[in-house]
C-alpha cells in the first residue's frame, strides 16, 4: 500500500507545487465537488487524480478547503498534508520552521526551534545524528507513521509553527498507482454458528 492509500481522501502536494486529491473509495458527488472547487480530473495509473496546478497557489487553500468541506459530508476519513494548502500570510517566513520528509520508507524532520523539537518528540520523533534532525522509528508501520505526522503537523500548526511536508513526489507522475484490487473481495461470512463458552 502506498502512503496515499490509507484514508478515504488524501490531499497532498508535489514538490513542484501541484495540489492533488486521491479518492480511495467511491464517494457520491466527489467529482462534482472537486471540479466545482477548481480541480481537474486526470487518469493516472489506474486511478483518477484531482489536480490544482502550481499557478493556483494563491487560492489553493480556499479551493482545497471547499473541496474538503464537501467531501466531509460523505466521509471524515480525510487527511490533508498538502504544503500548498497552508495559508502564506505576508509575515510568513520563506523557510518553514519544520520540514517533514517521507523518503524510501523513512520519515525525517528538521526543526529550527526548540519548541518545534519538543512537539516533534511528543509525537514519537527521536533525535537523529545531525543537530535539529529527527526521525520516526523504523519499526513504525506506514499507517502509524502517517498518523504520527498528521498529529505532529496539527500540533505544530496550532502552536503557530510553520510546517512543510515533503511526500516524496516530485511531480504528479510520481504519485503511486492505484493499489492492486486482486483478492480485494471479502470472503463471505461463515454460516457455521460459533459455540459460546460456558462456565
Amino acid at each position: 500500500m502506498a502512503l496515499t492509500d490509507h484514508h478515504d481522501v488524501f490531499i497532498g502536494s508535489t514538490t513542484d507545487g501541484w495540489t492533488f486529491v486521491v479518492l480511495n473509495r467511491p464517494i457520491g458527488n466527489a467529482a462534482r465537488i472537486l471540479t466545482g472547487a477548481g480541480f481537474t480530473a486526470r487518469k493516472h495509473q489506474g486511478r483518477t487524480l484531482y489536480l490544482l496546478p502550481p499557478e493556483t497557489s494563491e487560492d489553493a487553500h480556499e479551493r482545497a478547503g471547499v473541496a474538503a468541506y464537501g467531501l466531509m459530508a460523505h466521509t471524515l476519513d480525510l487527511v490533508d498534508l498538502a504544503w500548498t494548502t497552508r495559508q502564506h500570510g505576508a509575515g510568513t517566513a520563506a523557510e518553514p520552521d519544520v520540514t517533514i520528509r517521507f523518503s524510501d520508507g523513512t520519515v525525517t524532520a528538521t526543526a529550527s526551534t526548540d519548541k518545534a523539537e519538543t512537539i516533534l518528540a511528543q509525537h514519537g520523533f527521536t533525535p537523529a545524528e545531525a543537530a535539529r534532525q529527527y526521525e520516526l522509528p523504523l519499526g513504525s508501520g506506514e499507517r502509524d507513521a502517517l498518523g504520527a505526522v498528521v498529529r505532529a503537523e496539527a500540533h505544530l500548526h496550532a502552536d503557530g509553527i510553520s510546517v512543510c511536508i515533503d511526500l516524496g513526489f516530485a511531480t504528479p507522475q510520481d504519485i503511486p498507482p492505484a493499489p492492486s484490487r486482486l483478492g480485494a473481495a471479502p470472503a463471505p461470512p461463515s454460516t457455521t454458528q460459533v459455540q459460546r463458552r460456558s462456565r
